[in-house]
């Protein structure tokens, strides 16, 4: 994991560093007593002025200890400040959608290898693949119509509503359940096709193996070779999933928590790129990667749980 990270702030670093623009611009432009001597002053402060590898190494050490620089922006926050005021919102939301599309996609896949080729399998096939093919933002967008300004059922921006800490703790759950629905549910409904296809084509290659097709000549149940027999080694290769799936739920936290107004580390990490604040943004993008390769070690682990033959070194 550690070549793998550092391999990644090499990247990331050399990427942002060769976007057009000085990053002292929009510190000096709206200032009209700010003159050229100011901006080089700025550009001295953060270390601009050094060799782009001199600079990524001084970042390095940094981040090393947890020390992302200062933003920017001049609003007296720390890099780390600010993300550790907005990343509980972008985990919550990535959990929750994590937990929503397996509890959903799973069955549902499970079901449509079951049910191959049936009018359920086509019907849900079409379903999870309109899901996939319509453009979330869109999809946001015309959801935050419908059911936030038309029918009135759901709020249509952040997680809390503006009297949130007058509220009982009952209430306060119910709020942001309520407030959650909308880029939850979008989230999870442009990532269904994926896992639910996973699964149904796992299962229908177990469902297809000598041992399976020997619990039922034996005259097992139906439900004791699915459950018992078939699904357990159907999951090996969906847990994979889990660990690829993880950095397109935190790429698409810019889009939902952007639209919907959700303050987390997406709606700062959009804000960053536009105010050309590369500290932040190189910040937010070390910790989605190691967010991301923490889920890759979990999906690892819970691989050699489901199967012994990975734990044991056994083939």
């Amino acid at each position: 994991m550690l070549p793998l990270l550092i391999g990644i702030t090499l990247i990331s670093f050399a990427v942002i560093h060769l976007t057009p623009g000085d990053p002292t611009q929009l510190m000096t432009s709206m200032n009209p007593n700010a003159s050229s001597e100011v901006s080089e002053r700025l550009i001295k402060l953060y270390h601009l002025d050094k060799p782009i590898h001199i600079q990524y190494w001084e970042w390095l050490k940094n981040i090393a200890v947890l020390d992302f620089g200062e933003s920017f922006a001049l609003d007296g926050q720390s890099v780390m400040e600010k993300i550790k005021h907005r990343i509980p919102y972008t985990i919550y939301l990535n959990i929750m959608s994590m937990i929503l599309i397996f509890i959903i996609a799973l069955p549902l896949g499970i079901l449509n290898a079951y049910y191959k080729d049936s009018f359920f399998d086509k019907t849900s096939t079409v379903f999870v693949f309109i899901g996939f093919a319509v453009p979330t933002f869109w999809l946001a967008l015309l959801c935050m119509y419908f059911f936030g300004i038309k029918l009135g059922w759901l709020p249509i921006s952040g997680l809390m509503s503006y009297n949130f800490e007058n509220m009982t703790l009952l209430g306060k759950i119910g709020d942001i359940a309520k407030h959650s629905v909308l880029p939850v549910g979008v989230s999870v409904f442009g990532s269904l096709a994926g896992i639910s296809r996973y699964a149904r084509n796992s299962m229908l290659d177990v469902l297809n193996n000598d041992y399976v097709l020997a619990a039922k000549a034996r005259g097992l149940p139906e439900k004791t070779v699915i459950f018992k027999h078939a699904l357990k080694n159907a999951l090996l290769p969906i847990i994979t999933i889990i660990g690829l799936s993880i950095p397109g739920l935190i790429g698409g936290s810019v889009i939902f928590e952007s639209i919907f107004s959700i303050p987390g580390m997406g709606q700062l990490f959009y804000q960053s790129v536009m105010m050309r604040d590369y500290p932040v943004v190189m910040g937010i993008l070390v910790i989605g990667a190691v967010l991301t390769l923490l889920g890759n070690l979990i999906a690892d682990i819970l691989y050699a749980i489901v199967d012994p033959r990975i734990r044991y070194g056994k083939k």
